[in-house]
């Protein structure tokens, strides 16, 4: 059964679209199909951090105003089997909730995981993706402010059945230090933990060479979305496994 999931935060600047991007290289590395669509209408960035940037010609409101058929519009990684690229258009104009959930019902019928970057704040995009998600994955940092706004995107998202907590670029130094604090994150955003990723320049070096970071280490952020991966999946795998 294929899964729609809404990524979202509260404010910028978490790594959220590292984290989809990185979540969505590992299932498909796993054997699965996934069609990550960026939701950061006239702000779209997923292609960059996919591997994929300018090969996207098409974005998904040419599918929902039936210019292009979905699998035309959609681009693979030609590195990574299985891992497909929707883009976002530059402008909001015209984007119904009902058309773009009709958008992402047809495409879980090719994919086994639909991935719907979503931006930071409660905007079109963000709306876009709440009216089709199955399942939300929050993604905060640990320091207060990060989650006062992760806590006031959640509020927004209480009717959805499934929502998870990801803490994101931590320090792996701190990591011990900040158990509590996370204990005190998941309590304060309300949700179950579904990963911590620490902090990693690998990350950013692998977006400015326009290469998805699965391929270029093994160690760092990669092994930790590999472990959010193996969970969506429902695999048992410990969740702080940072060193």
């Amino acid at each position: 059964m294929s899964t729609a999931v809404m990524v979202t935060s509260g404010k910028g600047g978490t790594g959220k679209t590292s984290l989809t991007a990185g979540v969505a290289s590992c299932l498909a590395a796993l054997g699965k199909k996934v069609l990550c669509i960026d939701m950061d209408i006239g702000l779209r960035n997923l292609d960059l951090a996919l591997g994929l940037s300018d090969r996207a010609l098409m974005d998904f409101s040419d599918v929902m105003d039936y210019r292009c058929p979905l699998m035309s519009a959609a681009v693979e990684q030609p590195e990574i089997k299985g891992l497909y690229l929707l883009t976002a258009p530059l402008g909001p104009e015209g984007l119904e909730e009902r058309r773009f959930r009709e958008v992402a019902e047809e495409a879980e019928e090719f994919f086994d995981f639909v991935f719907m970057d979503s931006p930071a704040g409660l905007g079109t995009g963000f709306q876009l993706a709440r009216a089709a998600a199955d399942r939300v994955i929050v993604v905060s940092a640990v320091d207060p402010a990060a989650l006062r706004d992760a806590q006031r995107a959640v509020s927004e998202l209480r009717d959805l059945a499934q929502l998870h907590l990801v803490i994101n670029r931590v320090q792996p130094k701190l990591i011990a230090r900040l158990r509590t604090s996370i204990d005190q994150a998941m309590d304060t955003a309300g949700l179950p933990l579904l990963g911590v990723v620490p902090e990693d320049p690998a990350v950013t070096l692998a977006t400015a060479a326009g290469v998805p970071l699965i391929l270029t280490t093994y160690k760092g952020a990669a092994p930790a979305y590999l472990n959010i991966a193996k969970r969506l999946l429902g695999q048992r795998v410990p969740l702080l496994r940072i060193r």
